[in-house]
């Protein structure tokens, strides 16, 4: 992207307008400060970040973000300020008001409901109460995986371990942003998911993993993410050290910024450096020399979030930057340009003068409170309750007593400036109890949780605190007392004292239990659901994933059984469910296209997106069309097919699809896909299975097969993600079927075709051997064709050339002939993108704008078998050409085939093993 100064507002011209609209920064105090003003009036601030330090409530949020606005317009600015927040939600709010702004679950939280509608729902409704006050952008979603997820300071504000689930709930929740109006940006880039910590405060965080794992795990939200249309990126502040890679900062490097973010990535909208304020890089660098290597490197704002001095220090260092040469203008308008198209799209001076305040607050509390506690009910989990203990109110009688033990935390991350609000202070204002009371300390709300739990009990409840200091007498005496005990923990793994505290109370109430007396143990982790999730000695083992005051409201109705928790746990932790989970059987329907065609599309769509970057999709280019052959069959003669969904009867959502034909004696799956958010839960399991009992009541059946070549969309297992497809192979083996000799098929293309050229020699070659080529259309000598397919082809192969040959107008077959007898060695396919195949074969479609197409090669083995496939193929070419295909698309060759027509100028697009099973070899069991 290139930008002259003649295409930006004469005003950009003057250095110090430029360098002003290339800063994002902070300030102390809830009222407009002398300091924060002369940065906007005298140094031309184009960008702040509010925090917790400058928020009080909403009315006040809307007139700070009001004043500043003003004092920006009045200053001659030329657009709005870009005025952002954290409001991540869980224990992560920069804004508290309980009279108007709503309280939701940690990003983990809203994963735990297993539905990414709820997440747009409440990253929409968020965005709308941060746009009411004012705030045109949000500083999220978060899309770190949490690749060592047990040992991560990020925990709940991130969605989990696995990249498609992170994708998924992050995309959500951007797309919720910004229908409320609100522009994103994505955190935190390269990753923060799993930081090796060595130590001292000014120690970087370490990303130690290569380019390759980052690439399969950690940078597939951002890159979807990018593809979506995410709006700006903040790069982090930690370093890279693998074979590739020695970066110090990963915000100052332009191998993070410009090659890996930029140039692998794709990203062209606005980056934020992490701020430059931070120990391990202000000491390290310096702020003005870090000033100036984050915008070589490719930031476009440069965070500084606190000190006015170090502020002016930054602008100093930038000016001085440019003024040496270092860093051009050319540069500096780049930026300039990607900073005015954001602030185009999410502000105007009559939107930011003007914040439509509380009382569109006022009419959006109501349905948003509804929303919060939809969103904390769903979000509830039971991990394990082998005792039967919940709920409650079904195992404890009335005389029971009810032990609370809860952990000395520290308040909510976001909660720090209020430490100083005691909750006894004398001499409070109602406003001081109003705000306490929306960001209690964790010890806070552990003694609102008691209370509760209390009334609940009708007073029959004890509630103590625990330390380091472990058991203590005064914690056996009302172990010895209560009936039940209630752990709360939050992050154990991490403040290891809660982790003995609670193996210790687990091994008292398992000796008192075998002495004759009832203890049931309920363990409940309010942050991390790492704690305690493969320790199967605790019994009993809920996750709240955040401990805000709405969180246990909706933890006590759960106990109690006023609903029943339907919460998931996120990415890795569902797959190690296996004990519940893997003799799950879902109910598997047989297909019905009018209720299931919209429900499969839409699966279809969302496969395909979760799909690799760089990475043919097969599911690119199909509809629920696609899989249904009956349609042009001759009165469903040739082919039987049934085929299989896994789906949400109140939503009508499909989980999962399988499709099965039957060609004569094979039994064929030619398609089984599960939606990426739903994998693990054994819906592929129940699919296989429903699939395999259908095939194998065939009479007469001989072979099972998966993958085939009509419809063409999945032609077995893929090979373009290594670690999937071995992941596959050995799911599919301990099924019964045969992986270790699978038939290699490749779908091949040639992208440039006007400008391919035959490799030399290769066409005098070819009429050497005297083989004679022609082309036929129609139904005329289609027999002796379809006679040599028979023999050399599968079942398929035969009825794919049973259509074309009835598609005479957008199809034909070439036909290579023995020079000694006349007799068929060879014939392919060749068709032109508006086939009706292309239905069947979406690749057609897919592929490009102008496709042709080269189908199904049939040459049996002999020893010119490759010159006659080369000569099949020229002529597919050549009539490609002639229709005046950009692309051509050759699907699909076996494996001994491939190189024979690489070295012509093909390149792999897409590549599968086709898999086979003897009937008496196919595993049903469950």
């Amino acid at each position: 992207m290139e930008a002259t100064e003649d295409e930006l507002d004469p005003l950009w011209k003057d250095l110090d307008w430029a360098i002003g609209a290339m800063f994002y920064m902070g300030f102390d105090g809830t009222e407009v400060t002398p300091q924060i003003r002369t940065l906007i009036e005298d140094h031309h601030l184009g960008s702040i970040l509010l925090t917790t330090k400058n928020l009080k409530s909403a009315q006040q949020t809307a007139s700070l973000v009001q004043e500043l606005q003003t004092i920006a317009h009045n200053a001659g600015h030329p657009v709005p300020l870009l005025i952002a927040l954290d409001q991540e939600n869980g224990g992560v709010n920069s804004l508290y008001d309980e009279d108007y702004i709503c309280q939701f679950p940690s990003a983990m939280g809203v994963a735990a409901t297993g539905s990414p509608e709820l997440a747009y729902e409440v990253a929409n409704a968020t965005g709308k109460e941060l746009f009411a006050v004012g705030i045109n952008m949000i500083m999220g979603p978060v899309l770190d995986v949490l690749t060592n997820a047990r040992y991560q300071p990020l925990g709940v504000r991130a969605t989990g371990d696995d990249p498609q689930e992170v994708s998924q709930y992050g995309i959500a929740a951007m797309n919720g942003y910004k229908d409320a109006g609100i522009t994103t940006c994505g955190k935190h880039f390269p990753s923060y998911g799993n930081l090796d910590f060595l130590g001292s405060s000014l120690d970087m965080p370490i990303i130690t993993e290569t380019l390759e794992q980052l690439s399969l795990g950690a940078l597939v939200p951002f890159r979807n993410a990018i593809r979506e249309g995410l709006d700006a990126m903040m790069v982090g502040g930690c370093a890279i050290a693998n074979a590739g890679m020695n970066v110090m900062h990963a915000c100052l490097s332009d191998q993070v910024v410009d090659d890996l973010l930029r140039n692998d990535l794709g990203f062209d909208g606005v980056t934020i450096s992490e701020c430059l304020e931070m120990d391990a890089l202000s000491h390290d660098i310096g702020v003005r020399g870090g000033t100036v290597m984050a915008v070589e490197a490719g930031c476009d704002l440069v965070l500084l979030c606190r000190s006015f001095a170090v502020q002016q220090e930054a602008i100093s260092g930038l000016k001085l930057g440019i003024e040496n040469g270092m860093i051009s203008r050319e540069r500096i308008n780049l930026s300039l340009r990607r900073i005015l198209h954001l602030k185009s799209k999410c502000t105007s001076w009559e939107q930011a003068l003007n914040p439509t305040g509380v009382d569109q607050l006022t009419s959006l509390h109501s349905a948003h409170l509804s929303l919060s506690t939809k969103a904390y009910d769903k979000s509830i989990t039971i991990m394990r309750d082998k005792g039967h203990l919940l709920p409650l109110s079904n195992t404890l009688y009335p005389e029971d007593e009810l032990l609370l033990l809860t952990p000395l935390v520290k308040p909510l991350p976001a909660s720090a400036a209020t430490k100083a609000v005691s909750e006894d202070r004398e001499g409070s204002t109602e406003q001081d109890k109003a705000h306490r009371s929306s960001i209690m300390s964790g010890e806070g709300v552990f003694r609102e949780l008691g209370r509760s739990l209390a009334r609940q009990r009708h007073g029959k409840l004890l509630h103590t605190s625990y330390t380091a200091n472990g058991v203590r007498p005064v914690h056996e005496n009302l172990i010895n007392r209560a009936a039940a005990i209630i752990i709360i923990t939050a992050d154990a793994n991490r403040n290891l004292y809660q982790n003995g505290f609670t193996k210790h109370v687990a091994m008292m109430c398992s000796m008192l239990s075998a002495g004759g007396k009832k203890k049931s143990l309920i363990v409940v982790s309010v942050s991390s659901p790492y704690d305690f999730a493969m320790d199967k000695a605790i019994g009993t083992y809920v996750c709240t994933f955040d401990f805000t005051e709405t969180a246990m409201s909706a933890l006590v109705r759960a106990l109690f059984g006023e609903f029943t928790p339907s919460g998931t746990l996120p990415g890795t932790l569902r797959k190690s469910r296996k004990v519940q989970k893997s003799k799950q059987s879902w109910l598997v329907e047989g297909w019905n296209k009018n209720r299931d065609s919209r429900g499969l599309l839409a699966l279809i769509k969302t496969v395909e997106k979760m799909s690799p970057p760089n990475q043919f999709c097969p599911l690119a280019g199909a509809t629920a069309d696609s899989f249904e052959l009956l349609a042009v069959m001759e009165g469903g003669q040739a082919v039987e097919e049934s085929h299989f969904v896994v789906r949400n009867s109140s939503t009508q959502a499909l989980f999962g699809f399988c499709s099965t034909y039957y060609y004569g004696q094979t039994g064929m799956i030619g398609a089984l896909f599960v939606d990426p958010a739903k994998r693990n839960l054994s819906i592929g399991h129940s699919l296989h299975q429903r699939a395999m009992r259908a095939l194998l009541q065939k009479p007469g059946i001989q072979k099972l097969q998966l993958g085939l070549g009509l419809p063409g969309i999945y032609l077995g297992i893929p090979m373009g993600d290594l670690s999937e497809g071995a992941r596959l192979k050995r799911w599919f083996a301990n099924n019964g079927w045969d992986i270790l000799s699978p038939r290699l098929l490749y779908t091949l293309t040639i992208r440039n075709l006007p400008n391919w050229q035959p490799p030399d020699g290769l066409l005098q070659t070819i009429q050497r051997l005297s083989f004679a080529f022609d082309l036929i259309h129609g139904q005329e000598n289609s027999e002796t064709v379809l006679e040599h397919v028979r023999a050399n082809a599968g079942p398929e192969v035969l009825e794919l050339y049973r259509l074309a040959l009835e598609d005479s107008k957008a199809c034909g077959v070439v036909r290579a002939k023995s020079p000694v007898d006349g007799a068929l060695v060879g014939t392919i396919i060749i068709c032109r993108q508006e086939t009706q195949l292309s239905r069947y074969l979406p690749v057609l479609q897919a592929a490009g704008d102008s496709v042709g197409g080269i189908l199904a090669p049939v040459v049996p083995n002999s020893p010119q078998a490759s010159m006659v496939l080369q000569g099949l193929a020229m002529l597919g070419i050549k009539q490609n050409k002639a229709h005046r295909a950009n692309t051509c698309v050759l699907n699909w060759v076996q494996g001994e085939e491939r190189d024979t027509l690489l070295s012509m100028g093909f390149d792999v697009l897409d590549a599968f093993e086709e898999l086979s099973c003897k009937p008496d070899r196919a595993s049903l069991s469950h």
